[in-house]
């Protein structure tokens, strides 16, 4: 197939640079989604001086800031008007970070450079992760990456008697803690469930140096939460936990339980469905003493909670992607042959196609229908506000994005905030019209969704 191993490896080489290169193009798109949470919230943090609370329109939101400290401190070095392609890039940064983790413990367990390369390369073009989720300003591709590593270096710690390795583990995994949530101790402990099950690591795991290093990682929310303001920011995390939990509908959850390993293997496309392809035709030699044998069960283990859970999303198993791209790779690389050239021909199509979506269709689709349209809103509400306070009550999607682009044009103004209890002129950003805001003076389409701008008092005489 190849000529020699050494080709194959400079091919590997040239497809994962080039799908490390494809996310440039994302950098410089409008505002995605809820992407503006991050920046928003950031700007709001470093105007305040505030470092442990994050706080958005000046809510304090009760979630974990590590994500905001490192957007604070590149933006304030580089310039607050490049806050959203900052925190994009921080994002795509966390993606190639997992996917450089990745290549070290394949390379670590199998001593094979061109297979890590294969894996790392798995991951970089699950589709998922190339076209949405590895580059949008969501704290999830740091979050991912964070608990990736810690799962990663808790296994090759088992595997090699390392203390130093489990540490690093359990310094990650605190990180990860800090990144968003406790849901990082969940994945961290059903991956220390499926260790548990092999002898070398059990003895390993349950020695007393590490079951204290255990216990010292534990016990850092409890450590962090004692620093915060009693405004009960352990029990919002819990209570967004277990919302997860309530049953919307008997038709809704049986929608979720079929749909949601199909969009899974979808979303993990292209090398998912090859995989599943070549095992259902029973071309690939079992070895349940594979690494990614192992790995596979890591990652199903973690993928069964929200499998089951009425309420769930696919980003939320953005941690264990690289886990199942381990798994999907050692498929298709003990099959070799014909399955590796057709694999590769896959991933340079799909490379082509993704370059095809970042220069042509999604500028286009930004430009005509949803992202311009954000930042144009935000120049014209600048300009007709000019003068007069401006408060924000808008959270859908929509308005953080005119919200994100107006804190940063109004710099070095206050970011915009919740409308106090009383005042008497100026403007609201509203989701809908509402008399006991203020009385409708602007209206902006946005594409399929509308926003609102209201006035008070003098201000309506603008």
């Amino acid at each position: 197939m190849f000529r020699s191993e050494g080709a194959l490896e400079k091919r590997l080489w040239l497809l994962c640079v080039l799908a490390a290169l494809s996310f440039l193009p994302a950098l410089h798109f409008y505002y995605v989604g809820e992407e503006a949470i991050f920046p928003i919230s950031s700007i709001e943090m470093w105007h305040e001086n505030s470092w442990l609370v994050q706080i958005m329109y000046g809510a304090n939101v009760r979630h974990n800031p590590l994500f905001n400290w490192l957007i604070m401190l590149f933006s304030a070095g580089a310039g607050w008007k490049h806050v959203l392609v900052i925190t994009r890039a921080l994002s795509v940064l966390a993606t190639l970070g997992s996917s450089g983790m990745l290549f070290w413990l394949a390379r670590r367990f199998s001593g094979d450079s061109p297979f890590a390369l294969f894996a790392a390369l798995a991951y970089l073009t699950f589709s998922d992760v190339a076209l949405y989720h590895g580059w949008l300003a969501y704290v999830d591709p740091l979050f991912a990456f964070f608990v990736f590593s810690s799962i990663a270096l808790l296994w090759a710690a088992s595997e090699e008697d390392s203390l130093r390795l489990l540490a690093l583990s359990a310094a990650s995994l605190s990180l990860a803690f800090l990144s968003k949530a406790f849901t990082a101790y969940a994945f961290y402990g059903l991956a220390v469930l499926v260790l548990l099950s092999q002898p070398k690591c059990r003895r390993f795991l349950l020695s007393a140096p590490s079951l204290g290093l255990a216990a010292a990682a534990l016990a850092l929310p409890l450590f962090w939460l004692s620093l915060l303001p009693s405004q009960g920011q352990g029990g919002r995390m819990f209570a967004e936990i277990l919302a997860k939990l309530a049953i919307p509908g008997l038709q809704a959850y049986a929608v979720q339980l079929v749909g949601f390993p199909l969009e899974a293997m979808l979303r993990m496309a292209p090398v998912s469905l090859l995989a599943v392809y070549y095992l259902l035709r029973g071309r690939v030699v079992k070895n349940d003493a594979d690494f990614s044998s192992t790995a596979f069960w890591m990652a199903f283990a973690n993928l069964l909670p929200y499998w089951l859970s009425p309420q769930s999303g696919i980003r939320y198993i953005l941690p264990i992607y690289p886990l199942f791209a381990l798994a999907f790779a050692g498929v298709l690389w003990r099959i070799g042959g014909q399955a590796l050239k057709i694999s590769l021909r896959w991933i340079g199509g799909f490379l082509a196609l993704k370059l095809v979506f970042f220069l042509i269709l999604f500028p286009w689709y930004q430009s005509h229908y949803r992202g311009e349209n954000y930042l144009k809103a935000a120049q014209e509400i600048m300009r007709e506000t000019a003068g007069f306070p401006l408060f924000v009550a808008d959270v859908s999607s929509s308005g953080l994005s005119v919200a994100g682009y107006l804190d940063v044009l109004r710099l070095p103004q206050a970011p915009l905030v919740f409308p106090p209890a009383k005042w008497d002129s100026g403007y609201v950003i509203s989701y809908t019209e509402n008399p006991a805001l203020g009385k409708t003076f602007r209206t902006f389409k946005l594409g399929g969704d509308r926003l609102f701008l209201l006035c008070r008092g003098e201000a309506c005489k603008n």
